[in-house]
């Protein structure tokens, strides 16, 4: 993968005034934990908390953050795999918490994912024509014929073969496999995908070759793409924005280049510069985030990044930032580095 700070690689950038095509409105998603003899004890974990975002029509919203930091409940929630605890989803104008079981499954065409593990989100027993046209035959899309030659075409699309179709999956590599994951995702033609951590379980060599393949197809065909992934340097190679997820919350949401050249909240600041070769704004200096995240069961009061933040202030351990919209296109939840108006 190559650095993210190249700027002649950027993808061309949807505007502020580009319409969203999805919406997270307040949204809140907590699971509860059963513990102590029997499963008698239950405490509740708060994997998205309060979190406000757009998608814009035709871009990339890359999500970044630590591993359990809510990132692909969110991108579930944000296509109702999963139902929020609070909050809404809007896609296209329509309330997805308002639709029937009905309107949803018809909906469903609109937007798909593309899971993480490639070896274990394809059926096994299944050949890879089956698979690629499970959701063909559910929408009822096409059939015979038209349904094989869709298929094939598809495949031809992602960079596999026609006669790949009669394969199983584990006569694949994991790049292959993720690109009948693709393959199947493309398949009803969907307006919005949900890219969870595609490319994680892959070599750095096969990361470069479906991420490349990811943004071809999304200037062919005008897709709308929401990228989960913990590792900055492949998010900043797709991304038209990017946006930092801490404990639950968006701490920090700008243009892919303005985060590059000088991210403001702490937690950003430290990522970016845990990336090898990454220019990092000095003033002031980042040094490395120290300990783990605190517990998703019990988040710390205040802002839940200052038990590991370098700059944290009296006011940080009281009082929760909210995310604050400014100048650049950008917002940042930060007492000590506020977004400039």
């Amino acid at each position: 993968m190559s650095d993210p700070a190249s700027r002649d690689e950027r993808p061309a950038e949807p505007g502020p005034g580009t319409p969203a095509l999805v919406e997270a409105r307040g949204l809140s998603k907590s699971f509860p934990l059963r513990r102590g003899l029997f499963g008698r004890g239950t405490e509740v974990v708060h994997a998205v908390s309060d979190v406000t975002l757009s998608v814009r029509r035709g871009e990339t919203l890359g999500v970044v953050g630590e591993s359990g930091c809510g990132k692909s409940t969110l991108g579930r929630l944000l296509i109702r795999l999963i139902e929020p605890t609070a909050g809404e989803v809007v896609f296209d104008g329509r309330r997805l918490g308002d639709l029937s079981a009905r309107e949803m499954r018809a909906l469903r065409r609109e937007m798909q994912i593309v899971f993480q593990d490639p070896y274990g989100s394809l059926e096994a027993r299944m050949r890879v024509g089956d698979i690629v046209a499970e959701g063909i035959e559910i929408h009822r899309i096409a059939r015979g014929a038209e349904k094989r030659e869709r298929v094939e075409r598809l495949l031809e699309e992602v960079g596999l073969r026609p006669e790949h179709a009669d394969r199983y999956p584990h006569e694949f590599s994991g790049g292959q496999r993720q690109r009948v994951g693709i393959a199947r995702a493309l398949a009803v033609g969907p307006r919005f995908l949900v890219l969870d951590e595609p490319v994680s379980a892959l070599d750095v060599s096969v990361q470069a070759q479906v991420v490349n393949l990811l943004a071809d197809l999304q200037a062919r065909h005008g897709l709308t793409y929401f990228f989960v992934s913990h590792d900055l340097r492949v998010v900043a190679h797709l991304s038209h924005r990017i946006a930092v997820l801490y404990l639950g919350r968006v701490v920090e949401i700008a243009p892919r280049d303005a985060l590059l050249a000088g991210p403001l909240h702490p937690y950003a600041r430290a990522l970016l510069a845990a990336v090898p070769e990454a220019s990092v704004d000095p003033r002031p200096a980042a040094p490395s985030v120290q300990g783990d995240p605190p517990s998703p069961v019990a988040p710390p009061p205040g802002c839940a990044f200052h038990p590991r933040c370098p700059f944290a202030e009296a006011r940080c351990r009281t009082e929760r930032p909210e995310l604050v919209a400014g100048a650049g296109d950008r917002a940042v939840a930060c007492h000590v580095f506020p977004v400039p108006r």
